[in-house]
């Protein structure tokens, strides 16, 4: 499970000592959350969805993509470690060699059995406050996508299917259908890709 020590407040500066290469964590409030190994399923959906958004992002030239170990420095006490985040090719300079300097454009994380409440409701406050304009839900557990999006008031609001499939703002175009992510075996991500493709002009 993960852990959470509150001996102290930590800074981003004790974040980047502590947790080490390899490792990934949460600073959330001056707490850093140790996450527990990702099991099977969990890892084949995060590299599956990375692979699908990662050519997405690449063939349409929107920004840059990462993966699970990439911290957010939102401040000096809150750095989260989105499992996907995707920073438009404007905001690129906000990206550092340790992390990124501020909120991503999209974070999206898939909920482990140890981060329900980290996901849900921590990173939620944090990521709305950040002003992050997405927010991705995965919930393997529960086999459900939660598409959350800034409203002109800074809150996040949930975002309904339309005809099944979920539509991103921020990256123009790009769509999904929940069911593809609970699909035994995944469908291919080039057929994926080039499913999505298609409707673009």
């Amino acid at each position: 499970m993960a852990t959470a020590t509150r001996i102290k407040s930590y800074t981003f500066e004790d974040f980047c000592f502590l947790v080490k290469d390899g490792q990934k964590a949460d600073l959330i409030d001056g707490v850093i959350y140790m996450s527990s190994p990702d099991n099977t399923d969990a890892n084949e959906l995060f590299v599956w969805l990375l692979g699908v958004l990662s050519l997405f992002i690449e063939a349409k030239d929107l920004g840059k993509v990462y993966g699970s170990r990439v911290a957010l420095r939102l401040d000096d006490r809150n750095a989260p470690e989105p499992d996907i985040a995707f920073v438009l090719k404007k905001r690129l300079h906000l990206v550092k060699r340790g992390h990124i300097a501020g909120a991503a454009d999209l974070a999206l994380e898939i909920i482990s059995p140890d981060s329900v409440e980290r996901d849900y409701v921590k990173k939620r406050k944090q990521y709305q406050r950040a002003g992050i304009p997405e927010y991705w839900i995965i919930d393997e557990l529960k086999r459900k996508v939660i598409l959350l999006r800034l409203d002109s008031k800074g809150k996040y609001q949930v975002v309904r299917p339309v005809k099944g499939e979920l539509h991103s703002r921020v990256l123009p175009g790009f769509w999904l259908h929940p069911e593809w992510l609970w699909q035994k075996p995944l469908p291919k991500v080039l057929d994926i890709f080039y499913q999505i493709l298609p409707r673009q002009s």
